[in-house]
């Protein structure tokens, strides 16, 4: 005699949820600093990996519409991209001894704004020392360096960024 044992109709396996964009913006002050935030992404592709942090930047920033990368730490990409229905131009410069591995973001009419690159395989240990240095209040300018101040993100309550309640929450690493 065979038996046979109902089954229930298998559904696929959810997917995977997106990774967070490992973002953190430098709270506003009234002095001007070196770098307005820390970019942690997870590869060196940068077709998939600067749409998704440009989504992430406050609403304040206004639409970004340049963007200047180092040459020698990103993938190849095309001059323009088209992110969130308008184009970005895309400038890749050599890094400055002064600016390592930095992503320079233009905004017309609103700033600009130098977010510090964690390279993608630093472990959370590192990119917590990274991020901690590059946003520390307390170092001044290196070289003399200093820019008049642009607009930043203010920090909100409960580690939000961005406008008071528009922001992201800052992800933890």
């Amino acid at each position: 005699m065979i038996t046979t044992v109902p089954t229930a109709p298998s559904t696929p396996p959810p997917p995977p949820p997106l990774p967070l964009v490992r973002l953190r913006l430098a709270p506003h002050g009234a002095l001007p600093r070196r770098i307005d935030g820390v970019w942690w992404p997870y590869s060196r592709d940068l077709l998939t990996q600067l749409p998704k942090m440009l989504a992430a930047l406050p609403r304040a920033w206004g639409d970004i519409t340049g963007v200047t990368v180092d040459a020698a730490a990103w993938s190849a990409a095309p001059g323009r991209m088209f992110v969130a229905n308008q184009v970005v131009r895309l400038h890749k410069a050599p890094a400055s001894p002064h600016a390592p591995d930095r992503v320079v973001l233009l905004s017309p009419g609103l700033g600009r704004w130098d977010l510090q690159v964690i390279p993608p395989d630093a472990t959370e240990e590192a990119a917590a020392l990274l991020t901690a240095a590059a946003l520390d209040d307390r170092r001044p300018g290196a070289d003399g360096e200093a820019r008049p101040p642009t607009p930043t993100a203010a920090a909100g309550p409960h580690g939000r960024v961005g406008p008071t309640g528009r922001g992201t929450r800052a992800p933890r690493w």
